[in-house]
């Protein structure tokens, strides 16, 4: 089904008045609530401020996607709002909030409200849609402008919906230094490494820096430990600008088509116990996702 066709143009606001992201979900929760009023406002609201306290749902690129998995309401309900003036919140690149989509869903249609939400994305990251989203005039022109997208509400959630982009990567020459100060500034494990075309020829992570400078560490465990010598970490630091990615990395355990379910990839990441999987298209690397990424995004929401 389109994704247009998910949406009632009586719970669209344009313009929306609000100044701040808490204001545009109240204007919002209001809207929908003034519809249907039946649904336990403060119940809603609470889960709402829940849901943002755990992790800010403004996504960046002039998009939040607030919301909440709560039995306080029946069906899902998606209210839309767009603003012709910057709306304040603290953002993930900067942009100020154009467009606040709320999204509410009983906690038994999971699959259902995350490929609605999926769908709301690929808007946000679609230049020219997301370019006339922010110019339209009216609830009628925002309604046209998204089903004319053709956007779908996928019946499975797959690997592109919930998978990380863009990649931090590295290549074969980058060094050891570069390595460990990718992992430092973007709080991460481990990273692909890839070739001039962007496909995917190994993996580095932590456990691949610790082994380098421990090379025999099998003997420094157990009941009959190596005598401590030279400090192993100063003798790598050392090294730091001679050893490359090329040198420490693995071959990748796992890659998977940006189509693969995203159950049947839960599947594999368990059997195989690993924390990454990196994502493929046409051979070209275009995500990656955590076993992390599946709890708060599928389990958590």
């Amino acid at each position: 089904m389109r994704l247009a066709g998910f949406i009632d143009p009586e719970l669209v606001r344009v313009p929306l008045t609000a100044a701040t992201k808490s204001d545009a979900v109240k204007q919002l929760l209001d809207v929908i609530v003034g519809k249907y009023p039946y649904l336990n406002r403060s119940a809603i609201a609470a889960a709402i401020e829940e849901r943002e306290s755990v992790e800010n749902t403004s996504m960046g690129r002039g998009f939040a996607f607030p919301h909440a998995r709560s039995e306080a309401v029946d069906r899902m309900y998606i209210a839309v709002g767009v603003s012709r003036s910057d709306i304040t919140d603290r953002t993930p690149d900067g942009d100020p909030l154009r467009v606040v989509v709320l999204l509410l869903t009983p906690r038994n249609i999971a699959r259902l409200y995350l490929q609605t939400l999926s769908a709301f994305v690929t808007v946000c990251r679609t230049p020219e849609l997301r370019k006339k989203v922010f110019e339209a005039q009216s609830t009628d022109e925002l309604c046209r402008i998204l089903w004319e997208s053709g956007i779908m509400v996928q019946n499975e959630l797959l690997a592109r919906d919930i998978m990380r982009r863009p990649v931090i990567s590295v290549r074969r020459e980058s060094t050891l230094k570069e390595v460990a100060n990718l992992m430092y500034k973007h709080r991460i494990s481990g990273m692909p490494v890839v070739d001039e075309q962007n496909r995917v020829v190994g993996e580095i992570s932590e456990r691949e820096l610790l082994a380098a400078a421990l090379p025999d560490y099998e003997n420094r465990t157990g009941s009959n430990p190596a005598p401590v010598g030279p400090d192993p970490f100063e003798a790598l630091m050392k090294r730091e600008n001679e050893i490359t990615a090329g040198d420490l990395m693995t071959q990748p355990e796992v890659m998977v088509d940006e189509d693969k379910g995203v159950i049947d990839l839960a599947a594999i990441m368990l059997q195989q116990n690993i924390r990454r999987v990196m994502v493929a298209s046409g051979g070209e690397l275009v995500g990656l996702i955590m076993r992390s990424d599946i709890v708060s995004r599928v389990i958590r929401g």
